[in-house]
């Protein structure tokens, strides 16, 4: 959802594997709305960049050492660039403060092949996109790539004020600029968003597609749970969730199945932790479940899952689990490491 988290993912990577990264340059770092840079990022070597797709996003390696998330908001056509979306977050742990203090124009920094764990369903017949704040980032590519497919959209953007409303101006120039929708906290009351009334009134069939705040989002999916079906729902966090609290926490065990070896993980720590602190790194980001990075594949044993990645299914199947934040509610799981 803010993953994606645009400033979308608040932890560091304990082991990246190095040749997966990219070499770019910050062709162009601009003021977007208040407390909101752009950042245009392009090959240091002159070349095109790895395609994309709508709602990807990818790592930004700093060289404070920090690692974070950042959707692509531009149109996946273009190849020759990356534009991310940054909002200045003072309640997280550094990363968004360094790219807008510390980053500059012509400086050349590591990112990430391009991920997708908030993928676009191109084939339905009409699509739904909801931003709150910097929510706009991953909303922005999928509106450009459904306008290129002439499919049917339209996009509702919501934003405190109007100085906190990123890439106005390029909403408004764009193709599809009809289809967009504006809606301000501090504005009159009848252009504020009526959720329950935008949803109702959407064609059936349609998908939603919803990224923002924690309270944007659950307001909006909290309503479309009540009439819209599941696999019609698509959403994505923006910044901290909510932390899961620990104090029905229980302890279990953690086999890896190459070595048999087995680790204890008490109350209030976490599978990464405790096999890091061991010599075993298992790549993460966000650490809250959300982007998928730590995905893990679950030989044996019962997981408690915690996370907002995998998919009620994948849940089911009980054969996968985000080790940064999920549990066991066996005494031991084993997994494919």
């Amino acid at each position: 959802m803010n993953i994606a988290l645009s400033a979308h993912g608040n932890a560091m990577i304990h082991q990246v594997n190095r040749s997966a990264r990219l070499q770019v340059r910050i062709a162009a770092k601009t003021s977007e709305a208040q407390d909101i840079a752009g950042f245009e990022l392009v090959d240091d070597g002159g070349e095109d960049l790895p395609e994309f797709t709508a709602g990807s996003h990818v790592d930004v390696f700093m060289p404070n050492g920090l690692v974070r998330q950042y959707s692509l908001r531009n149109d996946p056509r273009e190849r020759h660039c990356y534009r991310l979306g940054v909002l200045r977050d003072r309640q997280g742990a550094g990363g968004s403060i360094f790219m807008h203090d510390m980053l500059k124009s012509g400086d050349v920094i590591e990112v990430s092949h391009p991920r997708n764990a908030f993928p676009l369903n191109e084939q339905s017949p009409s699509s739904l996109l909801l931003a709150g704040g910097i929510g706009i980032t991953p909303i922005l590519s999928m509106a450009h790539r459904l306008s290129a497919l002439g499919r049917d959209f339209a996009l509702h953007y919501c934003a405190r004020n109007a100085d906190r409303m990123a890439f106005r101006a390029e909403l408004d120039a764009a193709a599809f600029n009809r289809q967009v929708h504006f809606h301000l906290d501090d504005g009159p009351a009848e252009q504020k968003l009526n959720i329950a009334e935008l949803l109702q009134s959407s064609p059936k069939g349609t998908h939603l597609y919803v990224c923002g705040p924690r309270g944007f989002m659950d307001a909006v999916i909290g309503e479309a749970e009540r009439s819209w079906p599941k696999e019609t729902i698509h959403r994505e966090y923006f910044g901290k969730i909510a932390d899961v609290g620990s104090s029905d926490d229980r302890p279990f065990a953690v086999q890896i199945a190459s070595t048999g070896e087995v680790f204890a993980i008490a109350a209030g720590e976490s599978v990464v932790s405790v096999l890091g602190a061991n010599g075993i790194e298992i790549p993460v980001s966000c650490e809250q479940g959300i982007c998928g990075t730590c995905v893990t594949r679950v030989l044996a044993g019962l997981p408690d899952h915690r996370d907002l990645y995998l998919t009620d299914a994948e849940h089911a199947a009980n054969d996968q689990m985000t080790p940064c934040c999920s549990r066991a509610l066996s005494e031991i799981v084993v997994l494919d490491l």
